[in-house]
């Protein structure tokens, strides 16, 4: 059973009472309160979370990260407020990114002139890598 105890005495001896609303209702038999569980919400794993501040300290926008990971904008932004994040500017520089599988990322690195005049970050997404390079704003 989810339930630990009861929300008014925290007491353990808790059965099932019916449903109301599609919720499941519990009744304490040590006090007779009857109670139902509050909606969890969808929880989304720890390792999208770090990816997604990951994605933002590397300069990439929101909506960005939101196409990538396929998580909401507006969770991305509420992460960032939790955990106090600060983006360092990038005045001079702009990231891009593209997303390869093992055999398109080796091909890729083959190139040398891809790798010039840049820096550069691989990050591993699932069975994919994401490729972030920095390149200077030409005027």
């Amino acid at each position: 059973m989810d339930i630990v105890s009861c929300p008014k005495c925290q007491n353990i001896k808790i059965v099932k009472s019916g449903v109301i609303k599609d919720r499941q209702r519990y009744l304490c038999k040590s006090c007779n309160y009857f109670f139902t569980v509050n909606k969890l919400g969808k929880k989304i794993d720890d390792y999208y979370v770090t990816k997604a501040l990951q994605l933002y300290l590397e300069g990439l926008s929101y909506r960005e990260i939101e196409r990538i990971l396929g998580v909401s904008h507006v969770s991305i932004s509420n992460w960032v407020k939790e955990f106090k994040i600060k983006k360092p500017p990038h005045p001079n520089y702009h990231p891009t990114y593209k997303i390869f599988n093992h055999l398109e990322l080796v091909e890729y690195l083959k190139n040398k002139e891809q790798l010039s005049g840049a820096g550069m970050i691989i990050t591993e997404l699932g069975d994919k890598f994401m490729l972030i390079k920095w390149e200077r704003f030409k005027d």
